[in-house]
């Protein structure tokens, strides 16, 4: 039989077809549409739209990259393998599974926690399409959790940023308009323990745009970050430095001073000579080539190769370097970074003392 003839009996006649043409382009999967027994209008055609711009916010931008990749990778190997990505099967779910952890082909075998990543990618994207990818079937859970068994491997962890990694990173940077922006991100990143979305997403008032992420008051004190942060919303307090040159709040009311900003973005590009601010929103990609640079033009871990080095570092190696160089209790420090669990938090100290508590006098011995 010829599998573009089949269709699922629980399908009306053409969906299978339609659906066909969504999995080529995810893009234009679209669950928000009207009844087909209800006449259109041009207030319920509003409200349609205006349901598919909150469909789009319920996950991350990101995260919608991320699932659409994920469907375009499996629809690929879905025609590479005579197969179609519809109607759902598992048995054909778990084969997918399968060559990515040993594939038949020239590809590259992927680590256990993509492998999870691309099947959370699928079950999205399989609900999209009116289908439930039951991760519990035995087709799929028996194989992935001999996946898990076979090649499951400890994490690994960016280098976390020192104090004075932090401070030999900062001092790279010049005082013209774009070094000020940069030592104010760097600092704000560290001493906030913010993730690089966290930093570029941030407003300087209340409600300034669209696609905020958070806003920023300054008390005498220090700043009060109010974050929409991954785990949902909260506020992360950052106190004043020693000293001006070290202090991420003086650091910030340089650059918004200088930069002329009081509302809209805070962090935002420059012109070529560095001279003036510009409207456009700073990308997060930015967060991780400036760590990268000036972990470079400061020398950072200098007994190794250059790339090796670099590869060590990347945004999180800020939200690691405040958890591993606070001196405090670690519920401070896991209020802080924002985390539901003291054990998320302990992932991120690469310095803390692991045998502070040692059950074994403890008990006697």
């Amino acid at each position: 039989m010829d599998p573009n003839s089949q269709k699922s009996p629980s399908l009306p006649s053409g969906t299978f077809d339609n659906a066909q043409n969504t999995q080529r382009d995810p893009a234009k999967s679209d669950p928000i549409a009207l009844p087909t027994h209800v006449a259109g209008s041009g207030t319920l055609d509003r409200l349609v739209d205006t349901a598919r711009d909150y469909a789009k916010a319920a996950t991350a931008q990101n995260t919608n990259k991320a699932y659409a990749a994920d469907w375009t990778h499996f629809a690929r190997w879905c025609r590479l393998t005579g197969l179609d990505p519809l109607p759902l099967s598992p048995e054909m779910i778990g084969l997918y599974l399968t060559d990515l952890v040993a594939p038949t082909g020239p590809s590259c075998a992927l680590c256990v926690s993509t492998i999870e990543r691309r099947l959370a990618g699928l079950v999205w994207n399989y609900a999209q399409r009116g289908f439930s990818l039951d991760r519990k079937n035995r087709h799929i859970a028996a194989v992935l959790a001999g996946i898990r068994r076979k090649h499951a491997r400890p994490p690994l962890q960016k280098e976390a940023i020192l104090p004075e990694d932090i401070l030999a990173m900062v001092a790279t940077l010049g005082f013209d308009l774009r070094g000020l922006r940069d030592r104010a991100i760097l600092l704000l990143g560290y001493a906030g323990g913010l993730r690089r979305s966290e930093i570029v997403s941030l407003d300087a008032g209340k409600d300034d745009t669209s696609d905020s992420g958070g806003w920023i008051s300054v008390f005498d004190e220090g700043a009060l970050l109010t974050l929409n942060a991954k785990t949902g919303w909260r506020e992360v307090e950052i106190g004043r430095g020693s000293s001006e040159q070290t202090c991420p709040v003086h650091a910030l009311e340089q650059w918004l001073y200088f930069a002329k900003i009081r509302f809209g973005p805070v962090f935002v590009r420059t012109s070529r000579d560095g001279t003036r601010a510009l409207d456009a929103r700073l990308s997060d990609k930015h967060v991780a080539r400036l760590i990268k640079t000036t972990v470079s033009n400061a020398a950072i871990r200098a007994d190794l190769p250059e790339k090796d080095r670099l590869a060590l570092f990347s945004g999180h190696s800020l939200r690691a370097g405040l958890a591993s160089s606070a001196d405090v209790d670690e519920r401070y420090v896991q209020k802080h970074l924002g985390h539901a669990s003291a054990e998320m938090t302990r992932r991120y100290q690469r310095r803390r003392d692991r045998f502070r508590v040692n059950l074994t006098k403890a008990a006697g011995l």
